[in-house]
C-alpha cells in the first residue's frame, strides 16, 4: 500500500503536467515549478529505489523463512524500512535539486524532455559540470546498484527455494508471481542504471525520453 502511495505521488508529479502541455501545446515551466518538480521527483523515486530493494528482502523473509518472519519482519521493522526510504529519498533530493539548480543556465531555455529530470537541466549549464556529475554518479550507485543488487540476491534465493518446492501448483504460482514482479523491477531499475550511469555520449535526448517513461510512468502504473 505505501509503494502504491509513492506510485500516485511518482505519477502526479510528471503526467498532469506532461499532459497539459501536450493538450494546450505551451510546453512552458517556471523556474520555480522546474525546480519543485526536480526534487519531488528525486525525492519519491530515491524512496521507491530504497523500498522496492527492501520489499524484496520481505519477501525473501516470507517465503525462505516463513518461521521467522514476525521476528525479522515486524511491525517496528516496517516502519522503519518506510522511514529509511524515506529518508534516503529525500537525502537525494535536498542535495542535488540545489545544486543542479544553482548553475548559470545560458545555452538555451528550451529542456529537451518531457520533465525538469537533472541530466536533461544539465545540458543546458554554462559551467563546468563535471564535478556535480561525479557526485550524482556515487549517489546513483548508492541508491540504484546497492538495491537493485539486493532485490537480484534475493529473487534469486527465493526462486532457489521455489524450485525445490514439493507442490508443483505451488511452484507454478510462485514462479509466476516472481517473474512478473522481477520484470517490472528490472524495467524500473535498468532504465534508470541506463539513463544515470550510462555515459552520457552512448545515448540522445530521444533516448533518454524513452527509457524515462520506462520508470516515471511504465512501471509505477504495473506496480
Amino acid at each position: 500500500s505505501h509503494l502504491s502511495f509513492i506510485d500516485m505521488m511518482y505519477i502526479s508529479t510528471i503526467v498532469p503536467k506532461m499532459l497539459v502541455d501536450y493538450l494546450l501545446g505551451q510546453r512552458t515551466i517556471s523556474f520555480v515549478g522546474c525546480t519543485a518538480q526536480h526534487f519531488l521527483y528525486l525525492t519519491l523515486v530515491g524512496a521507491e529505489f530504497f523500498l522496492l530493494g527492501l520489499m524484496a528482502y520481505d519477501r525473501y523473509v516470507a517465503i525462505c523463512n516463513p518461521l521467522r518472519y514476525p521476528v525479522l519482519m515486524s511491525r517496528r521493522i516496517c516502519w522503519i524500512i518506510i522511514a529509511g526510504s524515506w529518508f534516503g529519498g529525500s537525502l537525494d533530493g535536498f542535495l542535488l535539486t540545489p545544486i543542479t539548480m544553482s548553475f548559470p543556465f545560458c545555452r538555451s531555455r528550451e529542456i529537451n524532455h518531457f520533465f525538469c529530470e537533472a541530466p536533461a537541466v544539465l545540458k543546458l549549464a554554462c559551467a563546468d559540470t563535471a564535478l556535480y556529475e561525479t557526485v550524482m554518479y556515487v549517489c546513483c550507485v548508492l541508491m540504484l546498484l546497492i538495491p537493485f543488487s539486493v532485490v537480484i540476491s534475493s529473487y534469486a534465493r527465493i526462486l532457489a527455494t521455489v524450485y525445490h518446492m514439493s507442490s508443483v501448483e505451488g511452484r507454478k504460482k510462485a514462479f509466476a508471481t516472481c517473474s512478473s514482479h522481477m520484470t517490472v523491477v528490472t524495467l524500473f531499475y535498468g532504465a534508470a542504471i541506463y539513463t544515470y550511469m550510462v555515459p552520457h555520449s552512448y545515448h540522445s535526448p530521444s533516448q533518454d525520453k524513452i527509457f524515462s517513461v520506462f520508470y516515471t510512468i511504465l512501471t509505477p502504473m504495473l506496480n
